[in-house]
């Protein structure tokens, strides 16, 4: 693209960290319908290092997605180490990523088929937007909101909610956030809210006040991945009441919890330029290239003032339908022209059973 120019399709997918990836994987399937297994991938992470103890560390790792529409999941294990889990359970306020954010279009539906598999969830409410929705923590603790919405839909399926939607990070000052996640990044602000909220009263924490604002990546979506990634949202939260604790304190990124997350992007030195310019210089940069499994391209990362990872992904290759030897070379193509919706459905030859 030209010098000093970055398009961003939306959030690519959010960094899960796990103890045991089979079992979490499965569980993802069952619970958020994401069987559509993008890529799958064993080795190092030698790039990581500086989050990872200074030492490179072996990984397994898969990125799984849901064909109705949404962002993916790339859900992440240590192979040579016993991943750590927080001293605490996290906090509604805590700095990082709190919750993992999924669609539905029927916050009543998703939560009987949820509560049907044993799922401890909390009560359907309404945020500030007036959307429904609830929140429910996974067999390893992490949280997740589940928000009805009409916006972001692909296709329809049988599964009761879609993809990622976006995520809810725990910041020490919101202001000092906004020039990353409002300016560079380009979400517009929809609301901003201080107080004790009732929907969060459920929540680690909720009952305590705290300014919450929500951040819109709106309308379809540009890119080759536009249409199927859909609009997001990131809900920025600040406590009013407590000093906030890191959520990875003492921890490597890759440990369980919500690690990242990731934003398809075209024209990296562009966004490079525009980070730097705000004052977030990329920390990590694969500069050239990186392969996981069947995927390539390269990637960053960047640390929001609270040292939350924000990832970067500009997709090279992939495999599109592995099963008929059939892979995307992007290098080629128009990066804002979106890919056709026939070569998207096709991504579902790589489905998970069970």
């Amino acid at each position: 693209m030209a010098g000093g120019s970055f398009l961003l399709s939306g959030i690519q997918q959010v960094g899960y960290g796990v103890a045991n990836l089979s079992a979490s994987f499965a569980w993802c399937r069952r619970a958020f319908g994401t069987d559509i297994r993008i890529f799958e991938d064993s080795g190092t992470a030698p790039l990581m290092a500086r989050y990872t103890g200074g030492t490179v560390h072996a990984r397994h790792a898969v990125l799984a997605a849901n064909l109705q529409g949404g962002s993916a999941l790339e859900i992440w294990q240590f192979t040579d180490r016993s991943p750590a889990a927080p001293a605490a359970p996290a906090g509604m306020g805590d700095l990082g990523i709190f919750s993992a954010r999924i669609r539905t279009r029927d916050a009543a539906l998703a939560h009987a088929h949820l509560a049907r598999r044993g799922c401890p969830v909390g009560p359907v409410s309404h945020n500030p937007s007036g959307e429904a929705q609830f929140f429910l923590a996974d067999p390893g603790g992490s949280h997740w909101q589940v928000v009805e919405t009409a916006e972001g839909w692909f296709s329809r399926g049988r599964h009761p909610t879609g993809g990622v939607a976006g995520c809810l990070v725990g910041v020490s000052d919101i202001d000092r956030a906004l020039p990353l996640y409002h300016g560079v990044l380009g979400y517009n602000i929809l609301h901003d809210a201080s107080g004790a909220f009732p929907d969060w009263a459920g929540l680690p924490g909720g009952g305590e006040r705290f300014r919450r604002v929500l951040l819109g990546l709106e309308g379809e979506r540009p890119g080759p991945f536009g249409r199927l990634l859909g609009p997001s949202r990131i809900e920025l939260v600040q406590s009013l009441e407590r000093k906030p604790r890191r959520i990875f304190a003492d921890r490597f990124w890759g440990d369980p919890g919500f690690i990242h997350v990731c934003f398809d992007v075209q024209g990296m030195d562009g966004l490079a330029e525009a980070c730097r310019a705000a004052g977030f210089p990329f920390t990590v940069d694969s500069a050239t290239a990186f392969a996981m499994g069947e995927a390539a391209g390269r990637f960053a990362y960047v640390e929001d003032p609270d040292g939350t990872l924000v990832e970067f992904v500009e997709t090279r290759r992939m495999a599109i339908a592995r099963k008929l030897g059939l892979f995307l070379d992007l290098s080629r193509r128009d990066p804002r022209r979106p890919l056709p919706r026939m070569m998207l459905r096709l991504l579902a030859l790589n489905r998970v059973r069970g």
